[in-house]
């Protein structure tokens, strides 16, 4: 079920203000943040993210086709090793 629209896009006020300060720094420094329900704005775009997955921070360069996503979508938390029936059919030569 999706977010109300009379409600808006749901963003953490602390990523907000991390946003606005880095932007006037001018430095294209990887923020940090551990928000993965937040939607990505408008006001982020150029800027890099460090997206936590629980064990580590995936830098995220926000373009304009990410805009009214979430920042999750683009940090896997789980690694895909391949199916066992695959691992046998590549063992026989």
């Amino acid at each position: 079920m999706s977010r109300s629209v009379w409600k808006g896009p749901f963003v953490d006020g602390y990523l907000l203000r991390k946003a606005e300060k880095a932007r006037g720094s001018g430095r294209n420094e990887v923020i940090r943040m551990w928000s993965r329900r937040s939607t990505i704005m408008p006001q982020f775009v150029g800027l890099t993210f460090g997206v936590y997955n629980g064990r580590k921070f995936i830098p995220v360069l926000v373009t304009e086709n990410m805009i009214g996503h979430k920042f999750g979508e683009f940090s896997p938390t789980r690694t895909f090793h391949g199916h066992s029936a695959d691992k046998k059919v590549k063992r026989t030569p």
